[in-house]
């Protein structure tokens, strides 16, 4: 089962913390307020997202805290994936532990601009600027990587190997 996500592009830059995508401020409020808050140093962003949009960011992505909260929210609010330069460890693991596609691609930032529609081939680590007929190869994940997120998430890989080892 191959993972490929399109969406129309969101960029932000360099050192996007966990914070900013699960604001402390906003973490007793129910969804739709908290929903708001997310990414709100994009003025556009809170408002004008879609679910299936797609985030290009900078180096050091979802740095800060390990708020489990962070990508889960990206992951609520319908966002298909996250490439960037580099991400924060946590950050990463913690996605790819909730099947939410993450891809180091260097050189992601300057190939795309704002509302650009990218594609990502999860599995092949390939990167395509539909907009702009471009692509580039991001850094190749681990197949155990991968299978975490083509079976739905650890939790849901676990369970799985669970059943067939019970069998």
């Amino acid at each position: 089962m191959s993972i490929v996500v399109t969406g129309k592009v969101w960029k932000f830059g360099d050192n996007i913390t966990t914070d900013y995508m699960a604001p402390s401020f906003s973490q007793y409020s129910d969804w739709e307020e908290a929903k708001k808050t997310i990414l709100h140093i994009h003025p556009q962003f809170p408002a004008g997202h879609r679910p299936g949009d797609v985030i290009v960011g900078g180096s050091n992505f979802g740095c800060g805290s390990s708020r489990e909260t962070a990508p889960v929210n990206l992951k609520k609010l319908g966002i298909g994936c996250v490439v960037a330069e580099s991400f924060g460890r946590i950050f990463f693991r913690n996605s790819i532990t909730i099947a939410f596609p993450v891809l180091a691609c260097p050189g992601v930032s300057a190939m795309f601009e704002e509302g650009d529609r990218l594609e990502l081939d999860f599995d092949r680590s390939l990167v395509r600027n539909l907009t702009r007929g471009t692509e580039r190869r991001g850094n190749p994940l681990p197949p155990q990587l991968i299978q975490i997120v083509q079976s739905g998430g650890l939790l849901a890989l676990l369970k799985a190997e669970g059943q067939a080892a019970a069998r």
